[in-house]
């Protein structure tokens, strides 16, 4: 905080502990230098925190008066709780320009240095979760590729796609969290919950019914499929 900030939060406290009040100008010029100097790393307001509401609520619970380091002390540990909950990544949209032919990355270790000043100062709210592991949608999709199966790299994936279509499409549902048809049963074939859909083929010669994997599901399927997603996420949302 700057000396007008100090002061300014000084009056503050005068005003709501009287008993704080100094008649010798002396002896309050050296209260607002003892201040200034343990609260010149403490901003005065940032995100998430606000010197005001801290000096406020330790009179209101404290008997003992205030100091200084009731304010730094607070600062420090919310500063410290900040940094532990920041993943440590740039966010897309405001990645640093830096320069590719860079090669001893100084520029990226700069940008890096930049960006935690700012949320340790206050100045810049960190980034606390990761947007494709969190989420109240997050348990879901973690639910549903569990249950298709073991890891495996995506260069094998992706190889494999081709052999196992029906597979990799329910893959490229699950990650983005769209509606999956084999996950309830079909109305119109009878297809239980994770087989796919059957056509009917009669043969002409013997007249006996046989029945064939679709590679679609039936239209039915898919708009149960879509109504159990999203009463699912509005469940999820209520829990949230």
């Amino acid at each position: 905080m700057t000396p007008r900030e100090v002061a300014a939060l000084l009056a503050y406290v005068v005003k709501l502990d009287p008993r704080l009040a100094l008649d010798d100008a002396t002896a309050a010029t050296d209260r607002l230098a003892q201040w200034c100097d343990l609260l010149s790393d403490v901003p005065a307001t940032a995100h998430g925190w606000d010197a005001a509401r801290v000096a406020r609520d330790h009179i209101a619970r404290s008997p003992y008066r205030i100091q200084p380091s009731d304010v730094s002390r607070p600062w420090h540990t919310h500063k410290a709780d900040v940094m532990g909950r920041h993943v440590g990544t740039f966010e897309p949209t405001t990645h640093p320009e830096v320069d590719p032919d860079d090669q001893f990355g100084n520029a990226y270790v700069k940008a890096l240095r930049a960006e935690r000043l700012a949320i340790a100062s206050g100045q810049q709210a960190p980034t606390t979760h990761r947007a494709l592991t969190a989420g109240p949608a997050a348990a879901e999709v973690e639910r549903r590729l569990a249950a298709l199966g073991e890891y495996m790299p995506p260069t094998v994936a992706q190889a494999l796609a081709l052999y196992r279509p029906q597979r990799a499409e329910r893959e490229r549902l699950a990650r983005a969290d769209a509606p999956d048809p084999l996950t309830v049963p079909c109305t119109w074939c009878s297809a239980p919950e994770g087989e796919p859909c059957r056509g009917r083929a009669i043969n002409p010669r013997d007249q006996q019914t046989r029945y064939r994997p679709r590679s679609k599901p039936h239209p039915c399927r898919v708009e149960d499929a879509t109504a159990a997603h999203l009463a699912r996420h509005n469940r999820q949302e209520a829990h949230a």
